[in-house]
């Protein structure tokens, strides 16, 4: 039977007492016909405001779908709001599995209908649903027979009865979906972690779907901060303000791994409420909070990113509420500086960016980015600028705010200066002679021309470049990385000419990097031998999926705010666009898979929170520009000043044993 009158795409969740059976969702659509159920079943169904969800189901279903509907590729709701809210709880019996779903409900109608037989479209009799489905006018037929006085067939239960008396004289009204924005700000609010009855964060995903939980329900730093930045653009700064505060505390807790202790001031990379018996007493329990620093993560990955990511929320909580009292905490001021005094340590590193391990940001795998990755960097000056803007002018600071300013200046110098690249520099690594020997070699890091990968020469736009992914001694990464080179806008760390040119690299490229699903988080993947040999063959970083060329929703945010801050915003406007033709169908994927961002990623959680918050963050933003300014690091002119003197230096000027300043090669 052809549903032929649905403009809309409710969903319907059937649950199979067969354990034999796995539970499918059938959705019922104008596109799509549920082609067999094997027996009539009576379902009852909760209807409130503008969506449709089944509390309760009995007999048993199964059926025979479309590919799309078994791969669950199309959309199911099982969540919505309507003021006043109501809270209710209910489980759901999937596959012998109960899912406890908790549902927050305004309006609401109950209703009852069997499954009969039924004529098709074409006239031939099959099992499916009869009647006039949730129209204003009753009397017209749209494929389904609702009987609302009907009694269900199974025993009213007392919730059966609740959801009686609320519905009560409320009129049938036809079924929409809410608008997509309300929809994430629904999901975000039900992905809320609470420690002690407080809001500390959200959790990565809340995909019920899914039989892997694996880390998914803690809440990591680097994820909680698109949510955190909606929750400020929208004035909800509790959540914000006890997220900075709990991770603090957590900074200062002892993490080994095999008997080896990092260096202090490292945040987690993500925590976990959990329940334990208070010592001595096995009938009292109590939360505590369960930090990961890497030593239980996959590959065992350090979490350089989060204590930057940290500070940079932490002066977005400032200047977005108003409350500078956090910031100015003796406890906050020691973790600022405990962050910074790890980031500033002296090594064996002659360049003055942050030298990490491969998975050490958002791209947590062996992708070859070891070294001097562009997102640490990125990241790494933002930081800086923001704490010193926040860090409390006193003695003891002095010193540390020195080697800060000295940084800054050897990192802005040389990020601009070689990781740049565009047609003219191209052309100018080209003709680069090796093995040089002296202060004044052009070829400072003897990069061979024929590393210029094939590809470049051709995808290379005449207007426009970019900030490649790696530098290292005879090495370079050519590799597009999204969120190091919005985050270079971000910050200033890329020139004004150089953020305006990645922008116009965007707008040439845009079949490649959006396609049909903002943003890829790197391009071009790496394919072949060169993925066997960089992955190890990793499955699931697999040509032009997760972290290889994959299109990940959540970098809508990032560009967003790269594109206010160029007063671009049309770029943003139109990914955000692009993103809402099914992003909401889809259940928020984490990311897309294919070349052209298509399908669903192959191991892609559903209702990923940072996907849903990204998505806020850039309509929010695109709503008020303003907002923008929290995140955003002008240009310091002292940094501009102060690159002429660098570049007329004597590089073989002797350097003092003692003194303030530290050497780098710029």
């Amino acid at each position: 039977m052809v549903f032929s009158s649905f403009d809309y795409t409710p969903a319907l969740y059937c649950a199979c007492e067969n354990q034999s059976i796995k539970s499918e969702l059938l959705f019922l659509s104008k596109y799509y016909i549920i082609q067999e159920v094997s027996q009539c079943c009576s379902f009852r169904f909760l209807v409130g405001g503008s969506k449709l969800i089944i509390f309760q189901t009995t007999g048993m279903v199964t059926t025979k779908a479309t590919p799309q509907m078994v791969s669950g590729s199309l959309p199911f709701h099982h969540r919505f709001h309507c003021d006043p809210p109501v809270e209710l709880k209910t489980s759901i019996p999937r596959s012998g599995l109960h899912l406890n779903l908790k549902h927050r409900v305004g309006r609401m109608k109950f209703l009852s209908f069997k499954c009969q037989k039924s004529e098709s479209a074409t006239g031939k009799a099959r099992d499916g649903l009869d009647g006039a489905l949730f129209t204003e006018d009753s009397g017209k037929s749209a494929g389904l027979t609702v009987d609302p006085a009907g009694a269900p067939t199974a025993p009213l239960t007392s919730t059966d009865k609740l959801y009686q008396s609320v519905a009560k004289n409320e009129k049938l009204s036809r079924i929409r979906a809410d608008s997509i924005e309300d929809e994430a700000w629904n999901l975000l609010h039900e992905s809320i972690v609470y420690y002690c009855g407080n809001p500390v964060g959200t959790i990565a995903a809340n995909d019920w779907s899914s039989t892997s939980i694996l880390n998914y329900d803690q809440v990591f730093i680097r994820d909680f901060i698109p949510s955190g930045l909606a929750f400020l653009l929208r004035g909800e700064y509790d959540i914000v303000r006890n997220f900075i505060l709990h991770t603090l505390q957590l900074q200062s807790w002892e993490k080994t791994m095999d008997c080896h202790s990092p260096g202090q001031g490292l945040m987690p990379a993500s925590f976990k409420v959990r329940t334990v018996p208070l010592d001595g007493d096995d009938s009292a329990t109590e939360e505590i909070l369960d930090p990961d620093f890497g030593e239980a993560a996959i590959g065992r990955v350090a979490p350089v990113d989060s204590g930057l990511w940290w500070i940079i929320l932490l002066r977005a909580y400032g200047k977005c509420s108003g409350d500078l009292s956090v910031q100015e905490r003796v406890d906050v001021q020691t973790g600022i500086k405990m962050i910074l005094k790890l980031c500033l340590a002296d090594g064996f590193d002659m360049f003055p960016t942050l030298l990490v391990t491969d998975g050490s940001c958002m791209i947590d795998r062996r992708m070859g980015i070891h070294g001097h990755p562009l997102e640490i960097q990125a990241l790494f000056y933002s930081a800086l600028l923001c704490a010193r803007e926040m860090l409390a002018p006193e003695d003891g600071s002095a010193e540390l705010i020195q080697a800060l300013n000295n940084r800054m200046v050897a990192l802005s110098f040389h990020i601009r200066e070689y990781y740049w690249i565009d047609m003219k520099k191209l052309n100018e690594i080209y003709r680069y002679k090796t093995e040089e020997y002296s202060y004044d070699a052009v070829n400072k890091f003897n990069i061979y021309p024929d590393q210029i990968p094939p590809w470049l020469v051709e995808w290379m736009p005449n207007k426009g470049g970019y900030l490649i992914g790696n530098l290292q001694p005879a090495h370079m990464d050519f590799r597009l990385f999204s969120l190091g080179n919005f985050w270079s806008i971000v910050s200033s760390l890329a020139t004004t000419d150089q953020s305006h040119a990645i922008l116009d690299l965007v707008e040439a490229k845009w079949a490649d990097l959006v396609a049909d699903m903002p943003f890829k988080i790197c391009y071009p993947a790496l394919e072949s031998q060169e993925w066997r040999i960089v992955t190890g063959g990793d499955p699931k970083n697999t040509p032009w999926s997760y972290h290889n060329g994959g299109s990940w929703p959540t970098l809508l945010w990032q560009l967003t705010v790269a594109c206010i801050k160029m007063n671009r915003p049309q770029i943003a406007e139109e990914a955000v666009r692009i993103a809402e033709k099914h992003i909401s169908r889809d259940r928020w994927p984490e990311y897309y898979d294919t070349k052209g961002a298509k399908f669903i990623g192959k191991q892609s959680r559903l209702f990923q929170t940072w996907s849903i918050a990204g998505y806020l963050v850039a309509k929010q933003l695109l709503v008020d520009t303003k907002g923008a300014k929290i995140l955003m690091n002008e240009e310091d002119l002292e940094l501009t000043n102060v690159f002429s003197s660098v570049l007329g230096s004597n590089p073989r000027r002797k350097r003092p044993r003692k003194g303030l300043k530290k050497t780098y090669i710029v």
